[in-house]
């Protein structure tokens, strides 16, 4: 924008090339301008017309000439609204005469003053907000925490008969935090996170895990041991949406706002976190081996026990029939993707989806559907859902902790 433009009412500045094949000046332009749209449009969009009422500002003409041929810009401050002053911009360019050359005008761009503004506005406003942050010292500082850190002590409520620390929007939030204890929830609302409560302690409350039955759940944990037997449990009698931890080592009352925040981005599904981990497998591997190690002892002392000879069956063959068969083959080239289907009985594809919304997915199934199909882990969460809307079989690399499985639900599974 150039020096003295009428800019308290100038909402947009047209801005045209023009090339003559001749030498001409200023008013030459401004002339043609006049002379060659007038009549062409609406008497509402005729140039003197506006002009004489304030809606178009006066025509700039910046024009130089040079080996017998002119060149220039065209500036007209407008104040019309958006779709008239994109019309009046388009008729510059039916003009192709100036004075006695040709000519050809193009309009380059229609400039926003206003956003010019609030550029001008929003830069000032860093630079004020810079000073205004250098000017406060050290004790003011000082005095700002600690008045904030009072506020946040205040705000801390608490929740179910066991008082569990919590955030003020515990009871109104339709997603929770679950943490591990009173200094995580402090922590996280310090930088405005609000919709937390802590278990306190490695065994989880019941009241934990009937929240978590009711809300959208994030459990977000320590980076260490504690921090994995508490998930363990919470998982075991919750039901956890998404599972996020803090980086190795560090607890979640240490972490800094950026920590906490990547933290929160980066969460995961539980079934894609459990599918990643072996944080489950872990016990479950040492229950197998204890219940091996007392099978084994039973079968010596049978078998010392037992003079009789008794003939050895050999184990039959596993058939697998050809649609559970098909079944894996499809699975295979989901392997990776974070990708699964919903399948009719034709095994036709009816819709594909994303893994981390595959409850939703489900949940939401209308018509007819026989078969979901998917890169991840089957949970009882998902059996119950499938069993709900009438799904007949349930495809993935593995199931976990399946405890009521339903008659009508077939699991199908390459581990």
């Amino acid at each position: 924008m150039g020096k003295g433009e009428e800019l308290t009412t100038t909402k947009y500045l047209i801005h045209a090339q023009i090339t003559a094949n001749g030498i001409v000046e200023k008013p030459d332009v401004v002339g043609a301008v006049f002379g060659q749209t007038e009549g062409l449009l609406s008497n509402d969009l005729d140039l003197r017309e506006l002009q004489r009422t304030g809606r178009i500002g006066r025509i700039q003409v910046n024009i130089h000439s040079n080996s017998g041929r002119a060149k220039g810009e065209i500036v007209i401050p407008s104040s019309l609204d958006r779709v008239e002053t994109a019309i009046l911009a388009a008729s510059l360019e039916t003009i192709n005469r100036v004075g006695p050359c040709e000519a050809e005008i193009h309009t380059s761009k229609v400039e926003d003053v206003r956003a010019v503004k609030r550029e001008q506005v929003v830069n000032r406003a860093k630079e004020i907000y810079k000073n205004m942050v250098e000017s406060v010292g050290p004790t003011s500082m000082r005095m700002i925490e600690e008045v904030r850190e009072a506020m946040r002590v205040h705000e801390i409520s608490e929740y179910g008969e066991d008082r569990l620390p919590a955030g003020p929007s515990i009871h109104t939030s339709d997603a929770i935090i679950v943490v591990e204890g009173r200094s995580d929830v402090l922590n996280l609302l310090k930088y405005g996170i609000k919709n937390t409560v802590a278990v306190e302690g490695v065994s989880v409350p019941r009241s934990i895990g009937e929240l978590s039955k009711k809300r959208t759940t994030t459990a977000f944990v320590d980076g260490d041991r504690g921090g994995e037997l508490i998930l363990k449990e919470l998982l075991q009698i919750g039901d956890v949406d998404y599972i996020t931890r803090a980086p190795k080592g560090k607890e979640v009352e240490d972490l800094e706002k950026d920590e906490v925040l990547v933290a929160l981005r980066d969460k995961v599904p539980t079934a894609q976190f459990l599918a990643s981990t072996n944080i489950l497998n872990d016990n479950n591997n040492n229950n197998k081996k204890r219940e091996n190690n007392r099978n084994n002892r039973k079968n010596q002392r049978y078998n010392r026990n037992n003079k009789q000879h008794q003939p050895v069956k050999e184990p039959e063959p596993v058939i697998e029939d050809d649609e559970v068969s098909l079944m894996k083959d499809m699975l295979k080239e989901f392997e990776g993707t974070g990708c699964g289907a919903i399948l009719d009985e034709a095994l036709n594809m009816t819709k594909e989806v994303e893994v981390e919304n595959i409850y939703e997915e489900i949940k939401n199934i209308e018509g007819t559907a026989d078969t979901v199909i998917f890169d991840g882990v089957i949970s009882q969460r998902l059996v119950d859902v499938a069993s709900e809307k009438g799904i007949n079989k349930l495809v993935a690399f593995k199931s976990m902790n399946i405890v009521k499985k339903p008659q009508n639900v077939k699991l199908i599974t390459i581990q």
